[in-house]
């Protein structure tokens, strides 16, 4: 069994190569936090194999917000990452998801088919 953490990134908003790399750096902290509450165990066996990170696109809002709903639903740790609005983006506007570290299979069922940022 292998374990991993994902961040998906919407494409949508226009986001500068910073801002990107911000949200992505937010939700993969927040993710890290919520996973470490939930089971310290499979959060420890991430870090001792590496620690993969992989960054995936959505292109809208609604795929973005319907990932955090399966993520949910299958109990995987999920941090979704709303824009404060201080830069380029509104406030408010959810910009980033940040999936485990969890299993790597259960965390592929929902997000297998997205594409590599």
């Amino acid at each position: 069994m292998g374990f991993k953490q994902v961040l998906v990134v919407r494409t949508d908003l226009g986001m500068g190569k910073g801002k990107i790399a911000s949200q992505v750096a937010h939700a993969s902290i927040a993710s890290y936090k919520e996973a470490l509450k939930k089971n310290a165990e499979i959060v420890e066996k991430w870090e001792a194999s590496g620690s993969e990170k992989v960054i995936l696109k959505v292109k809208t809002k609604k795929e973005l917000v319907d990932l955090v709903k399966l993520a949910k639903e299958k109990m995987i740790p999920c941090v979704l990452i709303v824009d404060a609005g201080k830069t380029q983006i509104k406030a408010g506007e959810p910009t980033c998801l940040g999936l485990g570290p969890w299993d790597e299979q259960e965390i592929d069922e929902i997000t297998g088919e997205l594409k590599l940022l």
